[in-house]
């Protein structure tokens, strides 16, 4: 019995720590970043922008069968909340909860920079980059969690100037300016996953497009994707 207790217990300490957690980063096609993906309960996901913002959200009706690239979702008929017309302006009317999952956002009086983003889902925090720091990332994501990321400044080459240098552990390499325009911007490495693509000099119909290296790939527990 008294082992039934305890599991009980922490089972309600423990499930809303693994109820939500980033599970995909998206890039497009040109290299751009973009969204952060967070799962929660009853397969349910929320895409993040890279400036803290709720893009779209839904149930994922390809969960454990595919990867989703279209982004089609169906309503969540469970329980949601979004604050009201009494809470702070920079929040206001913003989505609150999502089953037993709150969101909280940075509020109107904190850094300019911030006021509306997501500062937190469920007990995981989110930061962000200030207006005083590199001008081709200021106000984007700098952490999610433990995850730290880190982006692309304007010392470094046009071609990737801005866009996703790191997310922890795992780099981000893409084809600088001075490669061929078929390609340029485009991303050449993910951690050690490598990509080519075709060149100018090559039919009409295969320029830009993958020509080695997969849509998908994992690293250090992140799923990448690139939206074709």
């Amino acid at each position: 019995m008294k082992k039934l207790f305890l599991i009980l217990i922490l089972s309600f300490i423990l499930l809303p720590a693994i109820a939500q957690k980033l599970t995909k980063i998206t890039l497009q096609n040109n290299g751009d970043f973009d969204r952060i993906s967070f799962e929660l309960d009853e397969s349910v996901v929320v895409h993040i922008s890279k400036d803290g913002k709720i893009a779209n959200w839904g149930v994922d009706i390809y969960k454990g069968r595919d990867d989703n690239y279209n982004d089609r979702m169906e309503e969540f008929t469970g329980k949601t909340g979004y604050f009201g017309p009494t809470d702070d302006s920079a929040y206001r009317g913003k989505l609150k909860f999502i089953g037993r999952i709150y969101f909280t956002y940075y509020a109107s009086y904190e850094d300019e920079l911030l006021k509306g983003k997501i500062k937190s889902i469920g007990n995981t925090n989110m930061d962000y980059y200030r207006a005083y720091e590199n001008e081709a990332y200021r106000g984007n994501i700098k952490n999610v969690g433990s995850l730290n990321f880190s982006w692309y400044g304007t010392q470094d080459n046009e071609g990737f100037r801005g866009k996703l240098k790191t997310a922890g552990t795992s780099s981000l390499n893409y084809y600088t300016s001075f490669d061929d325009k078929a390609f340029r911007g485009k991303i050449k490495s993910i951690d050690r996953a490598t990509y080519t693509y075709y060149s100018s000099f090559d039919r009409a119909e295969f320029r830009g497009t993958f020509k080695t290296g997969a849509q998908t790939v994992i690293a250090n527990g992140i799923k990448y994707c690139i939206r074709w």
